[in-house]
């Protein structure tokens, strides 16, 4: 009972921890924003990168993602073979004797029943025709070891013809597939994406890039202004949930995270890719910015206002941003990885 208790004890404990620790992945490292705020300890990358959320593009791995992780390499044997590869093993058919336990423990003593009767019934009737020459009883023996080894044949037979009724084919699973999202839905588009159509590479154009320095500033001022409405015009819905909870965090604490005068540096795409109708571009933004944390409880020029970082003083941030856009839609920031 005890035992019990200290198990489930210690699943409530897992349950409850896992999301602190995610959260507190979240932000960390040196300065940018709500992605690498330097009030954490730990830097982190979340977001959705398509099929290539968790391939390596030399940046540090997609850590918080609503997309799924693919599944283990199959062996080289069904490696060549998609569909075998795809269908899953049937299970292991149980033998006869254990799917017929009463007939075989009936098989099992009248064997028993037939050898007892021909090694000690053969003896018997050996030591009384020895001693009193009574051939009749010696022939009543046999007719009986006789009799017997008809019943075992006939029961034998009725055995084998249950059996072979009973057999039934092994399953067949060619039918079935992978269960698909909503149809419609964000989730639905990454996931037929993902797994229906190729990747193909994209070239970016002057105006996607401006596109992208615009979003790099535009996210951080409406963070900076726990703007949400801002940000959900300018990120797509997993990302908007990062940063909400980031802003919640911020105001449970009574502070709040102030990055201003952005500057860009310089931007290289790393890869542009398209996957269906959903086309992706990631991006190595370097910016220069004013990163530093206020206190909401404080008045400027109060001692305490200034949390963390420098009001004045610049720093410089590296991250890599993936956007993407349905169509020729807008591009939305869908994911963000620390440097390595």
């Amino acid at each position: 009972m005890h035992t019990t208790k200290l198990i489930a004890a210690c699943l409530v404990l897992v349950l409850v921890g896992v999301p602190t620790i995610s959260f507190a992945k979240a932000r960390g490292g040196s300065g940018g924003g709500f992605s690498s705020g330097s009030r954490s300890g730990s830097s982190g990358s979340m977001g959705s990168r398509g099929s290539r959320t968790y391939q390596d593009n030399g940046a540090k791995p997609i850590e918080q993602s609503t997309t799924a992780r693919p599944s283990a390499t199959p062996p080289p044997s069904m490696a060549g073979n998609p569909s075998t590869a795809s269908r899953p093993a049937p299970a292991a058919q149980p033998s006869w004797f254990q799917r017929n336990p009463l007939l075989a423990g009936i098989a099992g003593g009248l064997a028993g029943t037939w050898l007892g009767h021909m090694i000690f019934g053969a003896t018997d009737t050996s030591a009384r025709t020895t001693e009193g020459g009574e051939g009749e009883q010696a022939a009543a023996g046999a007719g009986s070891s006789g009799m017997l080894l008809l019943l075992m044949v006939m029961g034998g037979g009725a055995l084998w013809w249950y059996m072979r009724s009973r057999r039934t084919p092994a399953p067949n699973f060619s039918g079935l597939s992978r269960t698909s999202v909503a149809s419609g839905s964000l989730l639905a588009e990454s996931s037929r994406a993902g797994f229906g159509a190729a990747a193909v590479e994209e070239e970016m154009t002057s105006t996607d890039k401006a596109a992208f320095q615009q979003a790099l500033i535009d996210v951080q001022t409406a963070w900076s202004h726990q703007n949400l409405a801002g940000l959900r015009r300018i990120v797509t819905p997993e990302m908007l949930d990062y940063f909400s909870t980031g802003l919640a965090e911020q105001a449970s604490e009574g502070v709040a995270n102030r990055v201003e005068d952005v500057v860009l540096g310089q931007a290289e795409v790393r890869e542009s890719w398209s996957e269906g109708a959903t086309q992706y571009a990631t991006v190595s933004l370097c910016w220069r910015a004013k990163d530093y944390t206020i206190s909401l409880a404080k008045q400027p020029g109060e001692q305490g206002y200034i949390v963390e970082g420098n009001a004045e003083l610049p720093i410089e941030t590296t991250e890599v941003w993936t956007f993407m856009r349905f169509g020729a839609g807008k591009w939305l920031l869908s994911a963000i990885q620390q440097v390595s």
